[in-house]
């Protein structure tokens, strides 16, 4: 504690060996950041500038990828400094402010894929009566109900620990998440019991709903033609790999966090930095390759830019 400024540091003791590998973390981890933020801003730029894809399903996608670089963001120019930095220390409020944006942005990643499995979900099943029910508005209203709703659960538990008694600074990652609960001398039933509604709600929902609208679609597409059950396949299956994905990634967070003691320090950094590197770099590469509009308007650009150069 810095009793001059009344700051609370937090040591953030994760890192695997940081003195002797530390230009290797960050030479590795550099280029993987920009390749985030260039590859899913392509991807967004091409939603944005090109009117055939202003459709809901790829504004949803946009929605995706922008949530990608924001949750990217929240994490990596940190990760990075500390990799050049003698000391891996971080502010009490600065690490419960990164825990709020983190879970924030991962809940946002399943209600925005809730979103999209309704979006196919209507498409498919309700074709006449899309244009009706996926207005703008619509679209709109739910892409920032899919960032507002998950802030609005998680500001209560991070605001309620503020003046928590911590009886440990040391915490047993590379970032800021969960495993801060380990370093308070006491936990509150009542943020305990509302930290678990609040992963039924913005968590176990969302994934029940997508799981509830697809087993929908695959009903209705098992009893159509084979041209509708192609369409499906090839608006359907990006948005499965990546709810796949992405729901992998975070049962390695709930995992590394509720058996800490079961991983050694090793594994537990490599599957950290794989759950921040992974998702991130795999939606635009899902969504670039497997939507045909997305991908035409992709190899426009690259054959653009390859005749420029």
């Amino acid at each position: 504690t810095d009793d001059n400024m009344n700051v609370t540091y937090i040591s953030l003791k994760g890192h695997v060996e940081i003195e002797k590998y530390r230009y290797f973390y960050f030479f590795m981890m550099l280029p993987v950041y920009i390749l985030i933020v260039c590859s899913n801003c392509t991807i967004i730029s091409l939603i944005v500038i090109h009117k055939n894809l202003h459709e809901p399903m790829y504004i949803f996608i946009a929605g995706l990828l922008t949530n990608s670089v924001l949750f990217s963001t929240n994490i990596y120019p940190k990760l990075l400094a500390d990799f050049l930095s003698n000391e891996q220390i971080i502010s009490y409020q600065a690490c419960l402010f990164q825990i709020l944006v983190f879970y924030s942005f991962s809940c946002s990643e399943f209600l925005l894929l809730a979103a999209m499995s309704y979006d196919r979900y209507v498409s498919i099943c309700k074709p006449l009566q899309y244009a009706i029910i996926m207005r703008k508005t619509v679209v709109f209203i739910l892409l920032g109900l899919a960032w507002v709703v998950p802030v609005c659960h998680l500001v209560v538990p991070v605001v309620g620990n503020v003046k928590s008694e911590l009886c440990s600074f040391t915490l047993n990652g590379i970032f800021c998440n969960n495993s801060i609960n380990y370093l308070f001398c006491a936990g509150s039933k009542a943020l305990l019991t509302f930290g678990l509604v609040t992963l039924f709600n913005i968590g176990i929902l969302p994934i029940l709903f997508i799981i509830f609208t697809y087993v929908k679609i695959l009903t209705v597409v098992y009893k159509s033609c084979r041209e509708v059950r192609r369409k499906a396949a090839q608006t359907c299956l990006p948005h499965l790999l990546v709810l796949i994905n992405y729901s992998c990634l975070m049962i390695y967070d709930i995992i590394i966090i509720r058996l800490e003691s079961n991983f050694s320090k090793t594994t537990r950094f490599i599957i950290t930095l794989q759950m921040i590197m992974y998702n991130p770099l795999c939606n635009p590469i899902i969504y670039g390759l497997k939507m045909t509009e997305i991908y035409k308007h992709l190899k426009k650009l690259f054959y653009k830019v390859r005749d420029d150069c």
